[in-house]
């Protein structure tokens, strides 16, 4: 397992992330547990979960994802791990969440960081990210950007004043955004240094084989103003795995959450998985891995989410890090990259 120093932070990430969505939905606090040991074990020394965990996001379950994470972190030497959680955005039908009014303000921040703070047992979160802009931006597959679609929203640079206290406070120690843009990166960047707030050092956003979106532009914008991608989605919700080419597996998470897999269901993304196949299988590695290992070798990307609902798929995806793809390979996957450029972005 490889490290790599996360934004201007001191934050020192294992290339593999362990994502935790699932805990709680599909998978129970002993599964939880098992994956945790598991992935410690292995050199992985991050973990990244959000309020609003698991998914699909309901009253019911709201918050079990960070409660399972804190019944094991309570054991745990707390200053050897990497703890990400994030605040929800807006989305009025979210009403389990502080009524649905999750602006990204003083009252919405202070109170989702006390309650992660109890649930995950601990004084402090290493990275603390908005799960998705306070402002609108086209999300999750959605299309085009409309300027109809324009909402009132809290300033940034008010966003940014509060997480200042909070850092001031010990409760977070970094700041992070998530389906971000380029022009948001930028702006966040820009406040922080006018304004002497501080500055984000992550983005989360989807990055995969089948949606290279995040090399057009907003990986410029990283660069320059040394923001790491916290890469998710890098097996394009499993689909990338080709488990889905014949059928769909029961108890798989698209037989289980009919329709939860729309944003991925686009033109050519058949096409392009099954050439993405061919090629790991003619490469002697299995489709996770060569997903996983094509993330990984991106300059941009800092870590790289992964998630999984057994011990043979997190085995799996985390022995892609011994996989190292060759330039030859490089070359067949920018091939089938130009027929079918990014189906799902």
């Amino acid at each position: 397992m490889k490290y790599n120093k996360l934004g201007d932070s001191n934050l020192n990430v294992s290339e593999i992330c362990l994502g935790t969505m699932t805990y709680g939905q599909q998978n129970t606090i002993e599964e939880a547990h098992q994956q945790l040991n598991y992935a410690v074990a292995e050199g992985i020394n991050f973990i990244d979960a959000a309020e609003m965990y698991p998914v699909p996001t309901k009253a019911e379950t709201q918050g079990k994802t960070e409660e399972y994470i804190g019944e094991w972190l309570v054991k745990k030497q707390r200053d050897k791990l990497i703890i990400a959680t994030k605040i929800a955005g807006p989305n009025p039908k979210m009403t389990w969440i502080r009524g649905g009014n999750n602006q990204v303000n003083l009252p919405n921040i202070q109170q989702a960081i006390e309650d992660s703070l109890r649930r995950l047992q601990t004084d402090y979160i290493d990275l603390y990210q908005i799960h998705w802009p306070d402002r609108y931006v086209p999300l999750f597959g959605a299309p085009d950007y409309d300027p109809n679609n324009e909402r009132d929203t809290t300033p940034i640079a008010e966003q940014l004043e509060v997480f200042a206290e909070l850092i001031k406070a010990g409760k977070i120690r970094y700041l992070g955004v998530s389906n971000e843009t380029a022009w948001g990166v930028c702006k966040f960047s820009h406040l922080a240094e006018k304004l002497g707030l501080p500055k984000i050092v992550s983005i989360q956003n989807a990055f995969s084989l089948v949606n290279r979106i995040f090399h057009i532009n907003i990986a410029e914008a990283c660069r320059f103003n040394n923001v790491g991608l916290l890469a998710y989605s890098p097996l394009a919700f499993g689909l990338l795995t080709g488990k889905y080419l014949h059928g769909v597996p029961e108890n798989s998470r698209v037989a289980l959450f009919p329709g939860f897999e729309q944003r991925y269901r686009k033109t050519n993304l058949t096409e392009a998985i099954t050439a993405y196949v061919e090629i790991a299988h003619k490469n002697n590695m299995t489709p996770a891995q060569l997903a996983l290992a094509y993330v990984r070798s991106r300059w941009f990307v800092a870590s790289t989410i992964i998630g999984a609902t057994t011990m043979e798929q997190l085995k799996e995806n985390i022995s892609s890090v011994e996989i190292s793809l060759t330039e030859e390979i490089i070359a067949e996957i920018d091939e089938i990259h130009a027929k079918y450029p990014n189906p799902t972005p």
